[in-house]
């Protein structure tokens, strides 16, 4: 037998090894499902129906923490405010970051839903609705989930466990203060790590990419002054609702003229708020939006662009130079290139060809990158939520169902909830196994 023959033969046995372990593992981890998914149903439509905003997830935290104590993880409530930090030691070997969030979003769910949110919080002073329109619910079910998974299949695997309930993910803010809050420093610095999304695909698809995953993140808050009076003699004022009209217009030949434009970058206003009433002209408007890219380079065209047209728009208007904040959001996810071929392998075998790799990055945000930043390289991974026939039948009238912010965003729960469990204990166990 040749040499080129030989290693073919035993990559050939070795890729069937494999398989073949991955589907004993897939069988028990969905076995356990079998007999415990009515729990984590519970579980999910409780945190569902109950969501919390972020910084204020203490209800929250406190369920999660219940659960870890009840399968054994030693857990600390308070890190990074309201985060919970769940460890669990086996032996030696590596230790593994596994992490959810625990924030929801403020705003009306529409979903029709019988445990539909109905929750109100206070968001910046104002009372607001909240909804975990993004998935998070999904993500903790699927989080405790796994824990209950690995516990049971603790036979199979060496090493610690340190799973992450980190809060206000939405404001890209909570990651950063578990980390302030010195979390390598008092539970240790993971080897690895891994976290999941779900999204707007059919339910049980699981899809990963090496490298560049999502976007960087910044926010801008920019405030245009003027000169108020009656809206009957608008010569007399400096009118501010056209400052910010004129900006927001204006800020997109940013995109179209300065930007490289084979290069990914948003620049989209979501907020202007100004007046009291229909014949007053104010003497101030507030713009806020959000600033999105992939490279660090178009990132600096994009928010010097911001700076430039807010003065320019103030100087043609005869106003005041406007306040201009630009805030540093999450940084991009980059995936480590070895750890995705390594989990995409056992994804293969475990979901054929429900596992692909993601054609491109996401142009969301999401500060999961800043474990990474910290030095844990990690991959961060999504699975599909809606249900496969909508979504079939969606894509064949050219349509798109409501994603990841939509008021009527709404993943079926138990497969997406079975997905996320499979897809994350199997993961886990690939780099732990002893």
């Amino acid at each position: 037998m040749t040499g080129v023959a030989a290693a073919a033969l035993l990559l050939a046995t070795a890729s069937s090894v494999l398989a073949g372990n991955v589907a004993a593992d897939k069988a028990v981890i969905e076995a356990g499902l079998d007999k415990g998914y009515a729990r984590l149903d519970a579980l999910y439509k409780d945190i569902h129906q109950n969501p919390e905003l972020g910084f204020q997830e203490t209800a929250t935290a406190a369920k999660l923490a219940k659960e870890m104590r009840a399968l054994g993880f030693e857990v600390t409530e308070g890190v990074g405010k309201t985060g919970i930090v769940a460890i669990y030691r086996n032996g030696k070997g590596p230790t593994v970051l596994v992490r959810t969030e625990l924030d929801g979003l403020p705003m009306e769910e529409k979903t029709g839903l019988p445990y539909a949110s109905r929750a109100v919080a206070d968001w910046n002073g104002k009372p607001s609705p909240v909804a975990h329109s993004c998935g998070h619910d999904i993500h903790m079910a699927a989080w405790v989930g796994t824990a209950q998974a690995l516990i049971a299949m603790k036979a199979k695997w060496r090493g610690t466990l340190m799973f992450i309930g980190q809060p206000s993910e939405e404001t890209v803010t909570g990651a950063r203060a578990m980390l302030a809050d010195k979390l390598f420093e008092r539970f240790g610095k993971p080897d690895m790590g891994f976290a999941l999304h779900v999204g707007p695909g059919p339910a049980g698809m699981v899809s990963y990419r090496p490298g560049v995953n999502s976007s960087n993140s910044d926010s801008l808050d920019i405030t245009f002054h003027g000169k108020g009076g009656h809206g009957s003699t608008p010569h007399v004022t400096i009118d501010p609702v056209i400052e910010a009209a004129r900006f927001t217009m204006d800020v997109q030949t940013v995109i179209s003229r300065e930007k490289d434009a084979t290069q990914f970058g948003v620049i989209t206003v979501g907020s202007i708020q100004s007046g009291s009433a229909g014949n007053i002209i104010p003497d101030k408007a507030v713009v806020r939006g959000t600033v999105r890219s992939f490279d660090a380079g178009v990132r600096e065209v994009l928010l010097n662009g911001i700076r430039r047209t807010a003065n320019a728009v103030a100087a043609m208007a005869g106003a005041p130079a406007p306040d201009v904040q630009l805030v540093s959001g999450g940084r991009a996810v980059i995936n480590d290139a070895a750890l995705t071929a390594r989990t995409a392998t056992v994804f293969k075998a475990a979901f054929g060809e429900r596992a692909v790799l993601a054609p491109g990055p996401g142009s969301a945000s999401e500060d999961y990158s800043e474990f990474i930043m910290a030095g844990v390289p990690s991959l961060f991974f999504s699975i599909g939520g809606h249900d496969p026939a909508l979504a079939a039948a969606a894509r064949a009238r050219g349509e798109a169902l409501p994603a990841n912010h939509h008021p009527g965003f709404a993943p079926m729960p138990e497969p997406s909830i079975r997905t996320g469990v499979t897809a994350m204990t199997l993961a886990v166990l690939n780099v732990m196994a002893p």
